[in-house]
């Protein structure tokens, strides 16, 4: 199953979803994700396992997250892995705001970590977005 690759098609069908909670980054010890952890992220650097899960998971686990509090935003568009200028368009749209991003992939769409406390602008900046991107 081949995802778009059209910017414009891309952009026009957006749909970003806000996910429920505050999500946070945390290392994992030793690599191991803790038992009752389910990370919706992991990636695996050279100083260990990042992991991003809800708060209330990296709290009970006793993990110690970054000073970064997020809300989860899935694009519900389908984007090809190749595609380009999507993420490049969404972080400028975020930065014409004040809107910090952190991006990841997955095979179907893209995710993105946002300010806990602006999410919802966030989601709000990506319609005005889309809805630009649609016209004309």
């Amino acid at each position: 199953m081949t995802g778009e690759s059209d910017l414009r098609v891309l952009l026009s069908n957006l749909r970003p979803e806000l996910h429920p909670g505050r999500y946070v980054y945390a290392a994992a010890p030793g690599g191991v994700v803790p038992d009752g952890a389910a990370p919706v992220v992991t990636v695996l650097e050279s100083e260990g396992l990042t992991v991003v899960l809800p708060e209330e998971q990296a709290t009970a686990a006793g993990l110690a997250a970054a000073d970064y509090p997020a809300g989860w935003i899935t694009l519900r568009v389908h984007s090809a892995l190749a595609a380009v200028g999507l993420t490049a368009a969404v972080s400028l749209a975020l930065t014409d705001a004040g809107i910090s991003c952190n991006v990841v992939a997955g095979l179907h769409h893209d995710h993105l970590f946002v300010p806990y406390d602006r999410a919802a602008e966030a989601v709000a900046v990506l319609e005005e977005l889309a809805a630009e991107s649609g016209a004309g």
